[in-house]
């Protein structure tokens, strides 16, 4: 295999005037050695049944606390219950227009002769589908959930049925659904885990959705409802997601923010106040953002090296990375990162367009952080007969050695 090292970090190039040059030099001091960067203090430990702090772009857990415990998600449920909404509505089998009938189950079960939270509709009612959903995610609303269960899928235990296929697409073991509101059940449980990979998926698959979010209030039929996630008036950074409680559940938050760029997710589960979710969620996003940083350090689709190609119609053949290359590691460490791109000594036509060809690693302190195919991004057919004869001949006195070069780097 050829080793290709890669640069994570320019260098920098400082011209000098002549004039610059000619002019009395000051007398040289001492330089003080450079301060050795001080190591993060530990993790926040908040009060609460299990915790996760996740970085978006990457998925990577930076603090967790029992993160595979299983709990119950009380109206954390919402949020399958909204991703799973979106993606029926994204493949075209409902509509954000369609005229939703409230039943009597939904009225009934989740409407204002309930102690749960309720969007307060009426018995019979017809109410468009997109108003459900802000009346949902805003208000927490349970009759709303059941009302787009049962619209969705034909009833609620049916629509459980797709809560559960769409959570093992997405990866998460710990979880089982029997409702879409989240009310009480030994069978309805997940871990904070499993919240924060849906809370991802949900910000990454549907965007627009997940504008509703960030709304602070939302009026219906008269009645004006507040978002129960008081980070949204506390951190502007702060754009969603859910609240949930229940006596058993305890009170749990799932939030996440946007600063300069770096998105994070947090998630509490079990939390023994309103107030003691919110200041967990606050204190586990503050110490992301402060002690960790995002970088994508790879475009997707974008030449990292074009290595010599034999038996083809072209002397070379640009490789990549399918998918951009990120990665979050402790603040300040960027500089020490250490990249490496392993690939045959000889490569060979024909080739095809996303072929996997060889490796790209990426590591800190000699721990691979992140490890990603490397493939061909244009097609590399064979060469005429004459070439392909050529080749062959010169191939037997190419050397099997390893070669070593260096890429630019492609951060912004």
């Amino acid at each position: 295999m050829k080793l290709f090292s890669l640069a994570l970090a320019g260098t920098t190039l400082v011209a000098t005037s002549l004039a610059q040059a000619q002019a009395p030099q000051p007398v040289p001091q001492p330089v003080a050695p450079a301060a050795t960067p001080a190591p993060a203090p530990p993790p926040p430990n908040p009060p609460a049944k299990s915790f996760v702090l996740m970085d978006h772009a990457t998925g990577q857990i930076l603090v967790e606390g029992n993160a595979d415990l299983r709990v119950e998600p009380a109206s954390i449920t919402k949020i399958m219950t909204s991703y799973v909404v979106s993606a029926e509505t994204a493949h075209g089998k409902i509509s954000l227009d369609d005229m939703v009938t409230i039943s009597e189950n939904a009225w009934r079960s989740g409407g204002a002769g309930t102690d749960g939270s309720t969007s307060f509709l009426a018995l019979g009612s017809q109410v468009p589908l997109r108003q459900l959903l802000y009346g949902m995610i805003i208000q927490s609303g349970n009759d709303a959930a059941i009302a787009l269960a049962e619209h969705t899928a034909g009833s609620e235990p049916l629509f459980a049925d797709l809560m559960n296929q769409y959570a093992r697409q997405l990866g998460m073991t710990g979880t089982h659904y029997v409702d879409a509101s989240g009310l009480p059940n030994e069978n309805h449980y997940t871990t904070a885990r499993d919240v924060a990979i849906l809370s991802r998926a949900l910000i990454r698959d549907y965007p627009a959705e997940y504008e509703i979010y960030k709304i602070k209030d939302f009026e219906w039929n008269g009645i004006k409802q507040h978002n129960r996630n008081t980070l949204l008036w506390r951190d502007s950074s702060v754009d969603g997601i859910k609240t949930g409680h229940t006596r058993a559940a305890g009170f749990c938050l799932a939030t996440s923010a946007l600063r300069n760029g770096q998105r994070l997710i947090a998630v509490v589960m079990g939390a023994d106040s309103e107030k003691a979710r919110a200041d967990a969620n606050q204190e586990l996003l503050n110490y992301g953002f402060r002690f960790f940083e995002s970088h994508r350090l790879y475009e997707a689709a974008k030449p990292l090296a074009t290595p010599e190609l034999w038996k083809g119609e072209s002397d070379t053949v640009a490789v990549g990375v399918a998918e951009d290359v990120n990665i979050v590691l402790p603040r300040g460490r960027y500089g020490d990162l250490k990249a490496r791109m392993d690939l045959p000594a000889r490569i060979i036509a024909p080739l095809a367009k996303g072929q996997a060809i060889g490796s790209l690693k990426v590591e800190l302190d000699g721990k691979v952080l992140v490890e990603r195919p490397i493939i061909t991004l244009a097609d590399a057919p064979e060469g005429g007969f004459f070439t392909r004869l050529g080749h062959g001949v010169m191939l037997w006195f190419k050397s099997d050695d390893s070669a070593a070069t260096s890429v630019p780097p492609q951060e912004p």
